[in-house]
């Protein structure tokens, strides 16, 4: 994790990018935040509420899988969690349309 201190997320998206370079990791990423975006959704088409326990299970779950197991890098999470949590959607949204590629 870099010492430098982010206080915007323009700033911090460029750090979160460079702990998101392995294939695995970003895959892994991308199905856990698209499955909290399905929940999200199901949750208020269904009137499901309870679905919304599963959120932060798939979204961490899988983005921590492929941290420990694929990146060996520790979750900007931990140190930036609302920079760390609205990147995750930025690279979901940048991977879906082609922006950033899966691969680095």
């Amino acid at each position: 994790m870099s010492n430098k201190k982010y206080k915007t997320l323009s700033e911090f998206y460029p750090f979160y990018l460079s702990e998101h370079r392995n294939l695995t990791s970003r895959i892994l990423h991308f199905i856990g935040t698209g499955l909290v975006v399905l929940c999200l959704i199901g949750a208020m088409l269904f009137h499901e509420f309870g679905i919304l326990i599963a959120v932060p299970f798939l979204g961490y779950g899988f983005a921590w899988v492929g941290h420990f197991f694929f990146e060996k890098n520790k979750p900007a999470t931990f140190q930036y969690p609302l920079f760390s949590l609205a990147s995750d959607f930025i690279l979901f949204w940048d991977l879906l349309s082609g922006k950033q590629p899966f691969r680095v």
